[in-house]
């Protein structure tokens, strides 16, 4: 008797307490919801706080000195001197031509100073510069008159700027920064969990390995004694965004793209280490455009066709895209320093590289990923030319070559048909847009909650659709934060070009992050009907492991651009004499 009473009591308590769980459930989810956007913006805030305000501090190299004692401060590696008000040295004299003379300087320390077709010529010492000649401290040169002496700066010179220039993490530490993220990880990760118990151990296991991931990196860096950390912490906060489409649409692909993720973090690092060496990543153009072309044969002859697109590869079970890696091989092939600028023979490589890389594609019926690397291809070409009027040729020459090949290719059209108009074949070809906007506004501005949705039960909404998803199930605001985060990664790219070493990371820098934006418009507005659906992933948030690959790849451009005083590994700090180095005489003083 004894025992059935307190059996009894027992389960009269036990369904007392999922009483209290389903009563309770519905507010801790309400507060969750409300949470994850505020962590967002918190998390963009402060990364676009310490990204993009304050002035460009630059670096010092070297001085050109007048007779009269005007200076000239040298803040490159690669200088352009001449009349233009564009110049990096700017003469204003009616005898020195609009971009007269480069000054560049090589990893060694060596400076050179070459002849850009001026009128009047550049003289070193009294004697005529034929190409480039080598100039050393104390140096006279003469540009269309002009005399300048070279002053070369010293180590102690140079460690005295960098102690005026301002190290990222004083102003906004980005530790507290990490901990805002790893909360909007741990908040979607109970979300999910709770939505999907069924496999809630997968959910937690590839959330705390991204978290642990995160923060292993953070101290790695800060070992080093790189304090910007804002790029990867972007970066960071899009993949746990992109972690809980996966867990909700297809938990069973959690370990494929943790995996991946891992392996980005890993091409993040490689390429950093090289892109440490200028001479080193020049020497990759030819190696990887090679490369680069035969994927694109390889995929031609022996591609997968899924969703109309042959741009799959298959090799021990395991699928991946080529034209995702391609990417990080069009941008080494596109990037170039200063002195190839002014070589017509290096322009003209370009743009036959980037034709077939896009013709490729275009016969691969990749059409979305050709129009990416056609905008990264227009702003390359800019980059290196500056001319409005060959970039307007050149779009107006392949829009003809569009409508050309939609006359003798009439199902290409096809595909397009439905934009626009996709509520009129809702049905039929206009089915996955209509389904995403029926499903992003019904996830309003704090969504249903991680895993509540309905979308995921369509074709590519961990792909295609994904913006859809994200909004059904995280709200409005969480996916705005999304593109803000990209957006943010361009704006500083664009802001580090003024204060760049080299031409060839500034151009590489600017392609990047126009992939990652061209690819997100494609992806975003596609999926809304602003644009036809083109089949694009959007970065680091889509489900697929070889978009997520060259998205770590893309961001060691940009981080190699970022030239802010100790800001990142992919940025090698000088040494002064006694092989002490600029970060550890700071921390002895």
């Amino acid at each position: 008797m004894f025992f059935s009473d307190v059996a009894e009591s027992f389960s009269v308590g036990i369904r007392d307490m999922d009483a209290l769980y389903a009563a309770v459930l519905p507010y801790f989810t309400m507060i969750i919801r409300w949470l994850l956007p505020l962590l967002g913006i918190s998390v963009l805030w402060r990364t676009g706080r310490s990204l993009l305000t304050g002035k460009n501090e630059e670096e010092l190299w070297a001085w050109l000195s007048m007779p009269n004692g005007t200076r000239f401060e040298i803040n490159h590696w690669e200088n352009v001197i001449g009349r233009a008000k564009s110049s990096d040295i700017v003469l204003d004299l009616p005898t020195v031509s609009r971009s007269h003379a480069a000054l560049i300087r090589d990893e060694n320390g060596r400076w050179t100073v070459s002849d850009l077709n001026s009128k009047d010529g550049v003289e070193v010492n009294g004697k005529h510069v034929t190409g480039s000649a080598e100039i050393k401290a104390n140096d006279m040169l003469s540009l269309g008159g002009a005399e300048l002496f070279f002053i070369d700066s010293t180590p102690e010179e140079r460690y005295e700027r960098s102690k005026e220039r301002t190290r990222p993490g004083k102003e906004v530490s980005p530790a507290v920064t990490l901990w805002f993220v790893t909360l909007f990880q741990a908040l979607l990760a109970l979300q999910l969990c709770m939505s999907d118990v069924d496999n809630s151990g997968e959910i937690a296991l590839a959330f705390s390995v991204l978290c642990g991931a995160m923060w292993l990196f953070y101290f790695v860096e800060r070992l080093l004694r790189r304090t910007g950390y804002e790029p990867e912490t972007l970066a960071f906060f899009l993949c746990s965004i992109g972690f809980s489409v996966v867990s909700s649409a297809a938990p069973s692909g959690l370990f494929k793209q943790t995996v991946a993720m891992l392996l980005g973090i890993v091409v993040f690092i490689i390429l950093s280490w090289f892109l440490r060496d200028l001479e080193r990543a020049k020497k990759l153009r030819w190696p990887m455009a090679a490369a680069a072309v035969a994927l694109l044969g390889i995929n031609m002859l022996f591609g997968k066709e899924i969703y109309g697109a042959r741009n799959w590869i298959s090799l021990g079970g395991i699928s991946f895209q080529p034209s995702e890696l391609i990417k990080l091989a069009f941008i080494f092939a596109g990037a170039a320093t200063l002195d190839r600028l002014f070589a017509r023979r290096n322009l003209i490589f370009s743009i036959v590289f980037s034709g077939i890389c896009v013709g490729a594609l275009a016969l691969m019926g990749d059409f979305g990923t050709a129009l990416i690397f056609f905008a990264a291809f227009l702003v390359i070409a800019y980059m290196r030319s500056g001319d409005i009027a060959t970039i307007a040729l050149m779009v107006a020459g392949t829009g003809f070559a569009g409508m050309i090949v939609m006359r003798f290719k009439p199902y290409i059209a096809n595909r397009f048909a439905a934009w626009r108009h996709v509520w009129e074949y809702s049905s039929s070809s206009g089915y996955q847009q209509t389904r995403t906007m029926s499903a992003a506004a019904s996830g309003g501005m704090f969504g249903m909650g991680g895993g509540n949705g309905w979308l995921k039960n369509i074709a590519a909404a961990d792909t295609d659709l994904v913006f859809g998803m994200v909004c059904e199930e995280l709200g409005l605001i969480v996916a705005l934060t999304a593109l803000a985060a990209l957006v943010i990664l361009a704006l500083f790219a664009l802001k580090s070009v003024s204060v760049s070493r080299s031409s060839f990371y500034s151009i590489a820098a600017c392609s990047a992050v126009s992939m990652l934006l061209f690819q997100t418009m494609l992806n975003v507005f596609g999926a809304v009907d602003i644009l036809p659906l083109t089949g694009v992933t959007f970065p680091f948030v889509s489900n697929g492991g070889s978009s997520m690959l060259a998205c770590w790849g893309m961001l060691a451009f940009i981080k190699a651009n970022d030239t802010r005083q100790n800001a990142s590994f992919a940025i090698k700090l000088p040494v002064r004499k006694g092989k002490r180095t600029w970060e550890n005489t700071d921390e002895e003083s």
